[in-house]
């Protein structure tokens, strides 16, 4: 207890490995303090917030990426990413208000814009009833 210089030094492990996370802690932690959005920032908050952004992320590139394999790329692109916020309904309202640069928009065509389906042997109303 009272060597000195007798102990190994202490092992230094970020905050998110400890929390198990690839986005960082300790950086997030840094411009809530920054950010000034309130006094003080407790402990389990950057972790909380790392979590959640590390979270939608993966989301958006999950979805992402099957978008592109759909398209037959293996590459990302601002497309693919409007594709897969767009078709998802929990993202879309999450980033409604967002504009995605390069993103494009969803392929539709309105119904009345399509041509009129007329059915197989049916006749025209009035056309051979007025004998």
């Amino acid at each position: 207890m009272g060597g000195r210089g007798k102990e190994a030094p202490k092992k230094v492990t970020s905050r998110s490995s400890k929390a198990g996370l690839q986005f960082p802690v300790g950086r997030i932690a840094r411009f809530l303090k920054v950010g000034k959005y309130a006094e003080r920032v407790g402990a389990g908050a950057p972790v909380y917030m790392a979590a959640v952004l590390e979270y939608l992320a993966a989301e958006v590139l999950e979805l992402a990426g099957n978008a592109a394999r759909d398209n037959k790329k293996t590459r990302i692109v601002p497309r693919h990413i409007q594709l897969a916020v767009r078709n998802d309904e929990e993202l879309s309202k999450l980033l409604g208000t967002v504009t995605i640069a390069n993103g494009g928009v969803m392929p539709n065509i309105h119904n009345l814009l399509l041509p009129k389906k007329t059915g197989v042997g049916s006749k025209k109303l009035g056309a051979e009833d007025d004998h």
